[in-house]
């Protein structure tokens, strides 16, 4: 008796695996970023606390009345969210970036095939997140313990969107850039930090901006954080109180153009001064 062996059905060719579209890679990467910036609390604490901190001693401390109906804590607020901003996009990456490099992150990740754009969007992802969630924090404390009011029409909405935009992006392009001045993983904070209090100090958020001294507004009219707050006075202070800018009115068309300029500068300056590797690696 004899028997027959059927052949074996032929085996199917796997697939070949998908690769992810630049949609999935940008947000894989993002996602990661997020991640590592949640297991530092300190970063997490000092992103996210200090201008809600700022708020509520400034706030409680000073509460005149500048003139309009605009009292000192509406005009603190608004400098304070434009701050912020700053805080989670320029000071972040500019301390944050240097530490990478010096560890050997942004050197290994160059080997691989990963497209080096991926991490810059994971980067601004990562920016983009923490910036809605501080400023919705900063809005809520706000709005609940000092009775600020939140803009009434859909304008004054998109104003507040599009001044945000456009000074977050430029704010991340120059904290990138800025980042390649740092030798050292230490020296990044001593680079940048007083940059940022500079800053905070010449541009209308700790003081009334008119009340500075000429010089001193002028250097501030250089840079995005100054045309940041004017933006977004005119978001929550009445459109009378702008009489009291500098240029006699809020001055939207002109805020509009210096923060897109400063993206393009941002841009700019990424794309010639940016190093994945410390000096001494060359």
């Amino acid at each position: 008796m004899t028997t027959t062996t059927k052949p074996a059905a032929p085996v199917a060719a796997a697939a070949p695996a998908r690769r992810p579209g630049s949609a999935s890679l940008a947000l894989r990467q993002g996602r990661m970023e997020i991640r590592q910036f949640l297991r530092s609390r300190e970063s997490v604490v000092f992103t996210l606390g200090f201008p809600i901190i700022m708020v509520l001693i400034f706030a409680s401390i000073f509460d005149g009345d500048l003139g309009n109906g605009v009292s000192y804590t509406q005009y603190f607020i608004t400098g304070m969210i434009a701050t912020g901003l700053m805080t989670v996009s320029f000071q972040n990456l500019g301390i944050w970036i240097p530490i990478e490099r010096d560890r050997g992150v942004l050197k290994r990740y160059r080997g691989t095939p990963m497209p080096k754009w991926v991490w810059f969007a994971g980067k601004v992802i990562m920016v983009l997140v923490t910036g809605v969630v501080m400023t919705a924090l900063l809005l809520g404390v706000s709005v609940a313990l000092f009775d600020l009011d939140l803009p009434s029409t859909a304008t004054a909405w998109l104003t507040f969107g599009w001044v945000s935009a456009l000074g977050i992006t430029a704010c991340t392009l120059c904290g990138i850039a800025i980042s390649s001045l740092a030798r050292t993983a230490r020296s990044g904070s001593a680079v940048v930090t007083p940059i940022a209090l500079v800053l905070q100090f010449i541009s209308g958020v700790f003081f009334v901006f008119t009340n500075l001294p000429t010089w001193m507004q002028q250097v501030a009219a250089i840079f995005p954080l100054k045309w940041m707050c004017q933006g977004l006075r005119a978001v929550f202070l009445p459109e009378s109180f702008g009489a009291n800018e500098p240029g006699g009115s809020f001055e939207l068309t002109r805020v509009a153009l210096v923060l897109g300029a400063w993206c393009v500068i941002g841009l700019v300056l990424c794309l010639t001064t940016f190093r994945w590797t410390t000096r001494r690696d060359g």
